[in-house]
């Protein structure tokens, strides 16, 4: 007689977790983060963390911390307790009939699943996506203190410690004349010492964006993350510019790369775990690009550890990773919630090679920062 390992109980809490300073989008000013974090116990012994996390609350995407902590609590723990935990792609194709989109909350519990199952194969979760192809990744550091001599002197700070070499500037906030004169002035300051790229947030018109590319492209800026809301629009700039323009936001799973992929709508895709749904998700995700030409770049939502571990582990297995990554989520935040913390060396980031994700929560930090109390759900 074969024995399952079944799910005995799924717990979730909301982390509130200060940020080392505001940051400031096109879409909103972040002045902290919360990580929405899901515990999945197993019949055997192990349990699996996942996490989930948005940019600003609501204000960046349908998703928020409190949505995804009712949804797994309300509806994908109670559908997914007493199931077998090591199937894991067949249990989430189970749940996702139950449930319609919920991305960031499916990849959640995905990642905590993952998470499990590597533990107790004794493998780190990149091995079970199919092995990785790299154990360091390069990460980018998004300057959005809003003003220029700050985001200068952190840029600088960064470079003299070797943590990062790669700045990405958020604008779209401010006149798109202030926010050009800002980009070169950061580019005329740093050299030949650093890439600069910059990110929208979908706050242009496609005439707005029409204008301000080509000037940006002066000012030495390399990439341009989603201008425009719109995939016609993005499309038709892409087609317009030689400077290399990325798709994030209108990214939002498999079906939707594939739109893009169809319209040749951008030259970059930002593969995100969670937008994309889920860990094998991302890698369909970044399989319709590579087939279709597309490069790719591993992006992040701000998370904390436990999601930017999982997507350190996903993108260590991509073929093609052209234009680094963006996982600095941790740094971003004052409280260190791992008992170690993850390895920021020489401009990049080693992937963890332990079983799972192959980190461990500090218990005492989370239990500090959790809102309210945790929630188990129980068979």
């Amino acid at each position: 007689m074969i024995r399952t390992t079944n799910i005995e109980r799924i717990e979730t809490r909301l982390v509130d977790l200060p940020t080392i300073r505001p940051h400031k989008l096109s879409v909103a000013t972040m002045h902290g983060q919360t990580l929405m974090l899901v515990k999945v116990f197993c019949s055997d012994g192990i349990v699996g963390i996942g996490e989930g996390a948005t940019i600003a609350g609501m204000a960046y995407g349908p998703e928020s911390p409190e949505s995804m902590k009712l949804a797994v609590d309300a509806y994908l723990a109670p559908a997914a307790i007493g199931r077998d935990a090591t199937p894991i792609q067949a249990l989430m194709a189970h749940l996702g009939k139950l449930v319609k989109l919920n991305h960031f909350a499916k990849s959640a519990l995905e990642t905590a699943l993952l998470d499990a199952h590597g533990k107790r194969l004794g493998v780190p979760v990149s091995e079970l996506l199919g092995g990785r192809r790299r154990d360091r990744l390069p990460v980018a550091w998004t300057l959005a203190s809003g003003d220029t001599a700050r985001d200068i002197a952190e840029a600088h700070t960064m470079l003299e410690t070797r943590r990062h070499n790669i700045f990405k500037l958020k604008i779209g906030a401010k006149a798109i004349e202030d926010d050009i004169a800002h980009v070169a002035a950061i580019k005329r300051e740093l050299g030949d010492a650093a890439a600069v790229r910059v990110d929208v947030n979908m706050a242009w018109s496609e005439t707005q964006a029409a204008r301000a590319i080509p000037a940006l492209a002066d000012a030495g800026c390399e990439l341009v993350e989603q201008p425009v809301a719109s995939p016609a629009a993005m499309a038709r700039l892409t087609r317009r510019f030689p400077v290399a323009l990325m798709a994030d936001e209108i990214l939002q799973g498999p079906d939707s790369a594939f739109e893009v992929a169809k319209t040749d709508g951008a030259d970059v895709f930002a593969i995100k775990i969670e937008q994309s749904g889920g860990l094998f998700a991302a890698q369909r995700v970044a399989a319709i690009a590579d087939a279709a030409g597309i490069e790719l770049y591993g992006g992040t939502m701000l998370e904390g550890a436990f999601s930017t571990v999982a997507s350190a582990h996903v993108f260590s297995t991509f073929a093609n990773l052209q234009w680094g990554t963006e996982l600095f989520g941790p740094l971003l935040m004052t409280e260190e919630i791992l008992t170690k913390p993850l390895d920021y060396s020489d401009f990049e980031l080693t992937v963890p090679n332990g079983p799972g994700l192959g980190i461990e929560l500090d218990e005492s930090v989370v239990e500090r920062f959790t809102r309210d109390g945790l929630v188990k759900v129980t068979r």
